[in-house]
This record gives structure tokens, C-alpha cells and sequence, in this order.
């Protein structure tokens, strides 16, 4: 849940601007690769199978989808279109049946979109056993968090992102949830609502619950007539989510389920854990959520993290060799983003594109979401230098750049997949409405005084899913996954979005659960650390040996 009420839409549109071109690629360059950990060294890492510890069993009534034959496609290297005649790409695609409801598994049916990228054999230093053949090491299941995330983009650009000993060691597997992407999708706005959305358009004059509850009920309404599935809006919650994911283990003709999970992906990982722990096989959980917080604890924990990111991030510029349009102290240099923020209220920005001032939700948007990468911060001073130019000719395209990028906005206009939209449909399912007007008022003026700079992203979750209408079962409690397998933990001292508490805390509540720290900023640590944090997953996935306990890289 790493954003609640607004929605974060990417482009990396050419802008023909003065450095805007290089700008563009480096930041599409970052968020494909954020710390080229493939790029990196190795060590030697012996891989051999995960193994179950017990038979997996076959839910009853569910016998028709555990043992379905898939068709499976040789695809293109990007997205799920089918290759050309002859072209090896080492990926292959293919969409996997699952019950729309699984209290009635004999009813409607929906479809799971799957990817693999296969193995290429050339592991650095370990051995290599005919990934995903009989004795071979098998397949990695992965999910890129959200809710939304689309595992079918990640898995496109693991070469880049994963070391090599996974690569050449597993077939990896990407997946779009349910409701996502290339998977049977809810739909809610058209490219120019979604524009209009995340401008700010639709923003009322004076936030509050009654106003948040009457957005919702819009959304609701918007959502309902576009998502061509009847009843989907109902199940696309976690619970549904990890019990795909347990088909598409069987499927995949695995006896334990080998998996990395990133940000949200944790949860889903922890609730497949609680599910299925028989089905376990080394299970990863990098940038921990807490599944006992409640909506509101979620957010006041992330409100205090991104301004502790801020302040890392300012501190930084001032000290850099770059040129830093921030002056003082890290005190004065917060203020004086606030300060921009706040006059882009009553006078946007114009960007290259007329059409498309920088708005106050935009600019918003741009300086949150470059907290997720340090790798961005550079790219953020140069963005911020264009756009509180001080000599009367400020340009906000570069930091239009940044909060397109993170809203997977092309080009020519059209979005990248539907994570904007899937993002609080997926949470009112998995956060049960907490509360009443009086406590949802106390908690947006506790968000609001915990973070100044980003509270207008973050207020009301509550009142949102009252208004969304599309009730949750489920309990926000603590997690064991008592009988599953060791379950590796990643937490990064300087998350915003999973604030290090949450990955301390479900490292606690699971059963066979172990922390891994990295001393760091930014949002997750595999593939954007270092040596330390990619050598302990790699060694976990790869032959099940556990870091030392207490590891701090």
C-alpha cells in the first residue's frame, strides 16, 4: 500500500529542451535498473532445487485449474505479443484459467497472464542444472508490489536487474495479479481522465471526508461501467491473489513455491506463506508491510518516512558537487520546496507540452516519487533547478518527466498498464473500513502535522473505501505462516514507502521469519544496494543457506 488516495501517473516523451533529452534516458534507464546489480560481482554460489515438506495437495473442487494444460507461446521480449516467426527471444507466455470466485469455483472464470523468461545457463560461479527440468533448479516467481505492479514488465527487464546467478540459474516468472495489466483487468478512466486525475482536475476545493466518500462513489461508478467482468471489482483482493498464485505454482509443475515479492509483493508473499506453508519453498519479502496495521496507521507511518526521505534527500543536494537550487540548512531547504509546491497551487508551471502546465498534484507527485530512488536525486536536483529558476523563465518539463515516468505515461499520451487504477481497488478489498468521520478527521490532522511537504497524498483511506462501496472480509492481523519454510525478510533503514518498522515487525510475527537490514534510502534494497544485500538473497534463492542472523549491510 505504498500510495493510498491519489494516482501516479510515466512518460518518457521526448522533450526538446536543453538537457531534457539525457534526462529522459537516465531516468528510464533508472527505473528499468536502478542499481545494475547483474552488473556486479559474484561470487560462488552452488544452486540446487527448493523442495516441499510435504506432497502438495489439490484444494478440493479446484482439480480442474491445479491440473489444467496450459498452451504456452514463444512471446516477444517486451509485453505478452507473440514473437516473430523464427526469433528466439528466451521468453514465453501463456494465460493460466482461475476461479472469479473461489467460494464458487464452478462458476465464473478469469484469466491470469504469465510470463517466463528462461534460463540462460550463464550463472556466475554456480552450478547450473537444467533450470526448470526434471532435478533443475526450477522456476522464481516474482511480483514488483503496487497493489497493481505487473509482473509481466518486471519480468522483462531481469537481466538488468537480477545478478546473473539467479538469471542463469532459475526461470523466472512474472505474473499480472488479478485485475492487472495483461490479466483479466478492471478499467476505470480513459488516457485523458487519467490525465485530467492526476492533474488535479477532479481535486475538491477543501479536502475532506465527506469529499473523499463522493470521489470514490465517482470512481466506483467509472469503474464499474468500464471493467468488462461482472463481479471482478469484488475479487481482486490478496487472499484471491495468493491462491492464483498457488494454481500458477502447480502449473509451473513446482513442488514448492520459490518467490520474491518487493514492496506490496511482501504481503502477498506472507499471505500465500499463511495459506499454503507446505508449499513453501524460500520465499523472499523485500520492503516489508505489516499486514496488523490498520489504513491509517499505514499511512501516518508513511507520512513520518517520506519526510525523513525528504530531509535525506535535501541534505544530499546541499552537500553535492552538482548545483543545488536549495540554500541554508536542510531546514531552510525544505521549506523552500514547500514553498514551490505551494505557489504551483495558483500558478503552474508550462512544461514543453502547452497543453500540460506542471500542476500542484504533478509537481507533488514528481518530488515523492523520485523519494522511491536515490538514484533519482540527481535527476530531481536538475528538475527542480529548471523549475524554481528564480530569473523568471521557469520550465517544469523536466519534473513532469519524473512523475510521468512513475505513472507509466508514453509518449504519444496512452498509460502503460492500469497500476493507477487497480491501486485502491486492490486495498479497500484487503483494508476492512476502520472508523467513522470524527477519527478519519483526527487521523488526516496527525498525517497532515507528521508531513507537511506530501500529507495531500496520503489523507482520508477510511472515508475512500466507504465511498468505494466494495466491502472487505478480511482482518488486519499479524501473520505466522506457522510450518512454513524460512522466510527471508529485506528491510532498508531509509524506506518511505515501507517504513524499516514494517519489515522488523513481519520479520517478527512469521514463525520462520529472519531480517536482513540494509542501512539505506529508498524504497526496497535487491537490485539497488550492494554486494552485501544481492550475495544473501542470491545464496538464500539459490541453495536455501540463510544469512548470518542479524546481518546489517
Amino acid at each position: 500500500m505504498a500510495r493510498h488516495r491519489k494516482v501516479h501517473p510515466v512518460t518518457t516523451e521526448t522533450l526538446h529542451r536543453p538537457g531534457t533529452k539525457r534526462l529522459v534516458a537516465a531516468i528510464a534507464a533508472l527505473l528499468v535498473c536502478a542499481g545494475l546489480t547483474a552488473c556486479q560481482g559474484s561470487p560462488d554460489i552452488k544452486a540446487s532445487p527448493a523442495t516441499a515438506s510435504a506432497t502438495p495437495t489439490v484444494p478440493a473442487g479446484l482439480e480442474s485449474f491445479y491440473n489444467q494444460k496450459v498452451s504456452w507461446y514463444a512471446c516477444a521480449k517486451k509485453g505478452m505479443d507473440e514473437a516473430k516467426s523464427g526469433e528466439d527471444t528466451g521468453f514465453s507466455c501463456a494465460k493460466v484459467k482461475v476461479p472469479l470466485d473461489y467460494s464458487n469455483p464452478g462458476g465464473e472464470t478469469i484469466e491470469i497472464a504469465v510470463k517466463k523468461r528462461a534460463a540462460t545457463g550463464d550463472s556466475v560461479g554456480s552450478l547450473f542444472i537444467n533450470p526448470g527440468g526434471p532435478g533443475g533448479v526450477g522456476s522464481l516467481f516474482i511480483n514488483p508490489g503496487g497493489p497493481g505492479g505487473s509482473g509481466i514488465e518486471l519480468v522483462d527487464s531481469v537481466g538488468t536487474y537480477f545478478s546473473k546467478n539467479l538469471t542463469g540459474s532459475y526461470d523466472v516468472v512474472g505474473f499480472d495479479p488479478r485485475g492487472v495489466g495483461s490479466s483479466t483487468a478492471i478499467d476505470c478512466l480513459s488516457d485523458s481522465d487519467l490525465d485530467a486525475e492526476r492533474a488535479g482536475e477532479n481535486d475538491p476545493a477543501t479536502p475532506s471526508t465527506t469529499a473523499t466518500i463522493e470521489r470514490a462513489q465517482k470512481m466506483n461508478t467509472a469503474c464499474e461501467s468500464k471493467t468488462g467482468t461482472p463481479g471482478l471489482l469484488d475479487h481482486i483482493d490478496t487472499i484471491s491473489a495468493a491462491r492464483d498464485l498457488d494454481v500458477l505454482r502447480a502449473v509451473e509443475g513446482q513442488q514448492a513455491l520459490t518467490y520474491l515479492g518487493f514492496s506490496y509483493g511482501t504481503y502477498l508473499g506472507a499471505t500465500y506463506a499463511e495459506l499454503f506453508p507446505a508449499n513453501t519453498g524460500r520465499l523472499v519479502l523485500d520492503g516489508a508491510v505489516d499486514p496488523s496495521l490498520s489504513a491509517e496507521d499505514m499511512t501516518l507511518g508513511q507520512a513520518k518516512a517520506f519526510e525523513v526521505a525528504l530531509r535525506a534527500y535535501v541534505q544530499e543536494c546541499q552537500s553535492s558537487k552538482l548545483s543545488c537550487p536549495l540554500s541554508g540548512d536542510v531546514d531552510s531547504g525544505v521549506s523552500q520546496i514547500r514553498e514551490f509546491l505551494e505557489s504551483t497551487k495558483t500558478a503552474p508551471i508550462p512544461t514543453s507540452d502547452p497543453q500540460r502546465p506542471l500542476t500542484y498534484d504533478l509537481a507533488l507527485t514528481g518530488v515523492l516519487g523520485a523519494m522511491y530512488q536515490t538514484s533519482l536525486w540527481s535527476s530531481l536536483t536538475a528538475a527542480l533547478t529548471q523549475a524554481m529558476d528564480t530569473s523568471g523563465s521557469r520550465d517544469g518539463s523536466a519534473l513532469m518527466v519524473i512523475t510521468d515516468a512513475f505513472a507509466s505515461r508514453q509518449s504519444d499520451g496512452s498509460y502503460s498498464g492500469n497500476s493507477t487504477e487497480a491501486l485502491m481497488p486492490v486495498n479497500c478489498l484487503d483494508f476492512p473500513v476502520q472508523g467513522d468521520d470524527a477519527s478519519w478527521e483526527q487521523n488526516a490532522t496527525a498525517v497532515k502535522d507528521a508531513s507537511p511537504t506530501f500529507s495531500a497524498q496520503l489523507l482520508y483511506p477510511d472515508a475512500y473505501c466507504q465511498g468505494w462501496g466494495h466491502e472487505s472480509s478480511r482482518k488486519r492481523e499479524k501473520i505466522t505462516a506457522s510450518g512454513a519454510a524460512p522466510i527471508l525478510v529485506v528491510g532498508t533503514t531509509g524506506d518511505p514507502a515501507t517504513p524499516y518498522a514494517w519489515s522488523e515487525a513481519l520479520a517478527e510475527q512469521l514463525e520462520t521469519g529472519q531480517l536482513l537490514t540494509w542501512k539505506g534510502n529508498g524504497h526496497t534494497a535487491y537490485g539497488r544496494s550492494n554486494d552485501c544485500v544481492k550475495n544473501a538473497v542470491d545464496t538464500y534463492l539459490l541453495n536455501g543457506t540463510m544469512p548470518d542472523k542479524g546481518l546489517t549491510c
